[in-house]
Order: C-alpha cells, then sequence, then structure tokens
C-alpha cells in the first residue's frame, strides 16, 4: 500500500460523523483500514522480536493480562504511513478540544514537527504498540500518556475478526462525567477497522460551560480465541 494510498483511505471516512461520535461518546469507530492480508500480516510480526523495542508482560506488571510490545524504529511502512495520515485529521479536533477547555494547543500542523517536539522534551521512544491476546487475557482501565507531551487522541485497529477469531475481547472505555457516575462505553472492532478514543480526557458540557472529563480505556476478557490489535499513538515515550 502506498502512502498516498493509505492517506486516501483514512482521509475516505466519515469524519463528520467520526466528530460527532468523538463529541458524543469520547470514541469513534472508523470504516475498513486494512486488507485481511494487511491485517495478517501485521499481526505476524509479532513473532519478530527483532522488529520491537520492548515486551511487556502484563500480568507481571498487574496491566491485567495478555502482552504487548512497542515497535522499535523504522516502523513498518503501513504502521508509518497510518499515523502520518491520521494526524491531519485528529489534529482540528485536538485544537478544538483545547480551546474549550481553556488549554495551551501545542501541537503544529505536520507530525514530524510534532514528535522533534516531543523528543526535545525527553520523549524520544517510539510509542506504537502491536497487543496480544489469548484466552483469559484482559487489559486494565489505563492512558496511554508517557511524559508531558500528550496528543489528546489515539487509534486501535483491529487486526482479527471478532466472532470468528474470537470472543470477549470488547475495546472499553470509561469516562467520569463531571458531579455523576462514570459512564462505560464497549466496543467490538472489526478486523481492519479502527477506533478512534480519546488519551487522558476531553470536553464535555456542564453548567458552567465545558469541563474535563477524564477518560480511560482497556479490553474486556478474551473469552476464546486470540485477539490482536494495532495500537498508533501520536507522542512518542520516554
Amino acid at each position: 500500500m502506498s502512502s498516498t494510498r493509505t492517506a486516501d483511505r483514512v482521509s475516505a471516512g466519515d469524519w463528520p460523523k467520526i466528530v460527532e461520535e468523538l463529541d458524543a461518546y469520547g470514541c469513534a469507530p472508523t470504516h475498513r483500514l486494512l486488507t485481511a492480508a494487511q491485517c495478517r500480516s501485521l499481526a505476524d510480526a509479532y513473532d519478530r522480536a527483532d522488529r520491537f523495542r520492548a515486551t511487556v508482560d502484563m500480568a507481571r506488571h498487574r496491566f491485567g493480562s495478555g502482552q504487548y510490545r512497542y515497535f522499535a524504529e523504522p516502523l513498518p511502512d503501513v504502521v508509518r504511513e497510518l499515523r502520518a495520515a491520521f494526524y491531519p485529521l485528529l489534529l482540528p479536533i485536538a485544537r478544538d478540544w483545547a480551546e474549550r477547555l481553556g488549554r495551551p494547543a501545542p501541537w503544529p500542523d505536520t507530525l514530524e514537527e510534532w514528535l522533534a517536539r516531543c523528543h526535545e522534551a525527553g520523549q524520544a521512544r517510539c510509542a506504537q504498540i502491536l497487543l496480544r491476546y489469548g484466552p483469559g487475557d484482559w487489559n486494565a482501565l489505563h492512558r496511554d500518556v508517557f511524559g508531558e507531551a500528550v496528543f489528546p487522541l489515539q487509534v486501535v485497529v483491529g487486526l482479527d475478526a471478532p466472532g470468528t477469531d474470537y470472543t470477549g475481547g470488547e475495546f472499553l472505555l470509561v469516562e467520569q462525567r463531571p458531579r455523576a457516575q462514570s459512564r462505560g462505553t464497549a466496543t467490538l472492532i472489526p478486523q481492519g477497522h479502527g477506533l478512534v478514543f480519546t488519551t487522558r480526557d476531553r470536553p464535555v458540557a456542564s453548567r458552567r460551560g465545558w469541563s474535563a472529563a477524564p477518560v480511560r480505556h482497556g479490553v474486556s476478557t478474551v473469552r476464546t480465541g486470540h485477539r490482536r490489535t494495532l495500537g498508533l499513538v501520536f507522542h512518542d515515550a520516554t
């Protein structure tokens, strides 16, 4: 897949609908981004240790159960192209959220400039991630914040087919509403499709204007089969 074709595929989504759902729920499904063959190729790369800089056993760190790996540079072409294609489409949303919350919007027009700023802030390690779950595995609710430089949106791409390759394994998002009980959202991500979601917090309407609603995400228990996903993070790690 050429970079132009990747950008065209990402931009072809219903972006007004994605913006609407992000405002309503804090997450929004996308259209198909990858073919089944591309999904298999990425998922199979998990067993190539030379493609990754670190491996994390979730049970060992009490993050849940399962395993994930951080890609090493250079990234696989499709991962690099997807991240580059998403950034300019997510940037107006990020800036709008910052304006509503009265916060700075430090994100420049290009991903390259933003990553350079991350590196200047001491965040120079790749944060793109490949996750693998088997029966009984799950991911605890958390946020992917690796330093002071944070982009407020992320994307997860499903590499296996729910209901066929695995059961269970819903993507979970829990949002603390202002002066109210937390609200949960569960989403099954079709193979090759993505889900845009909140990294840390997002603006929600309140009596006093806009308030920041803290958000965490995780994965429900995989009941059968194997679930693998690609995580696209738009800031680098310390």
